[in-house]
C-alpha cells in the first residue's frame, strides 16, 4: 500500500469513526439504511460510505471464551473521489490489532486477508478491495478473525444483507 493510500485511509478513518459513530447514534448524515447497512455521506471532505456493524461476536484466549471491552467494531466501504479512492474496504475491531498480525475475512468458504495498523485493517490494493466487495456482494455474511495486541482472538460475524444496494447508494452519492 503506498504512504499516499495510507494517509487517505488513516485520515478517512479518523473521519469516519468520529463522523459514523456519531451519525448512527444522531442520525445527522445518515441518508439511507438498507436492511442491515447504512449510508453516510460527509461534505467536507467529500465522502460517502456503506458501514455495518457485527451480528455475533466471540472473543477468546488460551482456547476459552472470555468477556473483553471493545470499542465500536464496524465493516465499512468508503468513496472518497477528491482522493481518488472508490470502493475502499476497512474494518476496525474496537481495539489496537497485534503489531504485525492480520486478519483474515471468510465469505461463504473463500478467505482474504486484511493488512492492519493500530486499530483499521484494509486490503494491500484496489485489486483486493474490489476482489473482496464481489464476494460480499454473493455472501451472505462475512466472519472476520482477527487477534489484539493483548493476545485476545476475535471472531466478528457481519451480515451482507442490503450490503450491495448500500455500497451503490453511497458510490452514486460521491460520483454525481
Amino acid at each position: 500500500m503506498t504512504s499516499f493510500l495510507r494517509g487517505v485511509l488513516g485520515a478517512a478513518a479518523v473521519a469516519l469513526t468520529a463522523s459514523g459513530v456519531a451519525a448512527q447514534e444522531e442520525s445527522t448524515n445518515r441518508v439511507n439504511a438498507i436492511t442491515d447497512w447504512s449510508v453516510f455521506e460527509g461534505q467536507d471532505p467529500r465522502e460517502c460510505w456503506a458501514v455495518t456493524t457485527y451480528k455475533e461476536s466471540v472473543n477468546t484466549k488460551d482456547g476459552r471464551v472470555v468477556s473483553v471491552r471493545r470499542g465500536d467494531i464496524l465493516l465499512m466501504v468508503f468513496y472518497r473521489p477528491g482522493a481518488e479512492v472508490q470502493g475502499q474496504l476497512a474494518f476496525t475491531g474496537g481495539y489496537p490489532f497485534a503489531d504485525g498480525s492480520t486478519v483474515n475475512v471468510d465469505i461463504g468458504g473463500t478467505e482474504f486477508e486484511l493488512y492492519t495498523e493500530g486499530e483499521w485493517a484494509w486490503p494491500a490494493s484496489p485489486q483486493d478491495d474490489a476482489k473482496i466487495i464481489t464476494a460480499m456482494k454473493r455472501g451472505a455474511d462475512a466472519v472476520l478473525t482477527a487477534r489484539s495486541s493483548r493476545g485476545t482472538q476475535t471472531e466478528d460475524t457481519f451480515s451482507l444483507m442490503g450490503f450491495t444496494a448500500a455500497i451503490e447508494d453511497a458510490e452514486s452519492r460521491c460520483t454525481s
